[in-house]
């Protein structure tokens, strides 16, 4: 299975009630579609899936595949803290036409599971038991664990792990990691500010939260990439830095939310105990964005 290209960790639209809204689902999904997003990851981080039930996690997965378009790769975000549980998401969101799990880093016992053996073990105990490849997910600064390198050159002779998210922005760590895993094992990153030379370095595509509001601009990196038109790359890696830091490491979901509102897609509140950017917030992101429509 080839992951490349850029693919949106899809926001979860809800309605000032706090529910899950269809109708914005299907109006982001079908506006997305329009693009030349590779596809989509639902229920990664930016979906705020550590706050949704497990019914309506099916309900996200049901909506966009619904709704997406066919040729539009669905991976489905389905990490937890234990393998058991991991398994059955896995194999619930298999049943519903999803290609592939992206499966993050279990981080809760952080004395016992931030450490190469442990984290191999995890990975592996759910691979064996998932009817679709595992893409790893490593996002050290939400869960306080970064998977070694040596873990996943072991997990990439695993013929159901296919991939890693990579999200630290360690650019050394991405190269390291392409360097030795195993051969036909892919490396996307999760990094807007580090995109352009992650793919010079040789990694195949990105997972990227700043995609929901802006998709043109990091497909416009992408395609940079692909025709070799480098001076394009550097300019467009150049403008996407600052909006790109301010909806992911300054604001957050709550910031790429509003983003999402300003470039017509829906982002609306997130769920609480998030709560909706300041006044303050909102307006630095409109100057951020005012060249970076949808």
């Amino acid at each position: 299975m080839k992951l490349q290209g850029i693919f949106p960790p899809i926001a979860t639209p809800f309605d000032h009630n706090g529910d899950i809204y269809p109708a914005k689902v299907r109006h982001n999904v079908e506006k997305w579609n329009r693009t030349a997003l590779a596809g989509y990851v639902v229920m990664g981080s930016t979906g705020e899936s550590v706050m949704l039930t497990a019914d309506e996690k099916y309900t996200m997965w049901e909506l966009v595949a619904k709704h997406a378009a066919p040729e539009k790769l669905l991976i489905a975000g389905t990490g937890m803290e234990g393998v058991r549980e991991t398994v059955a998401l896995t194999n619930r969101a298999a049943e519903m036409g999803y290609k592939a799990a992206m499966v993050r880093t279990p981080h809760y016992y952080k004395n016992l599971v931030n450490r190469a053996d442990a984290q191999a073990l995890y990975f592996r105990a759910v691979a064996d038991q998932s009817r679709i490849p595992l893409i790893i997910y490593n996002w050290p600064q939400a869960t306080g664990v970064d998977i070694p390198v040596e873990a996943v050159v072991a997990l990439s002779e695993h013929p159901n792990v296919i991939a890693i998210k990579e999200s630290s922005g360690n650019l050394e760590k991405v190269m390291q990691m392409i360097r030795e895993v195993k051969h036909g094992f892919q490396v996307l990153v999760g990094s807007a500010p580090t995109l352009w030379p992650s793919l010079l370095m040789g990694a195949c595509g990105a997972i990227l939260a700043y995609a929901n509001a802006a998709p043109y601009s990091v497909i416009a990196i992408w395609e940079a990439y692909r025709t070799r038109e480098e001076a394009a790359g550097l300019d467009w890696q150049n403008r996407i830095g600052r909006p790109a830091a301010l909806v992911t490491t300054k604001y957050g979901i709550p910031g790429l939310k509003y983003a999402m509102d300003l470039n017509g897609y829906y982002g609306g509140p997130p769920r609480l105990p998030l709560v909706v950017p300041t006044p303050e917030a909102k307006k630095e992101i409109e100057e951020a964005f005012k060249d970076l429509k949808g």
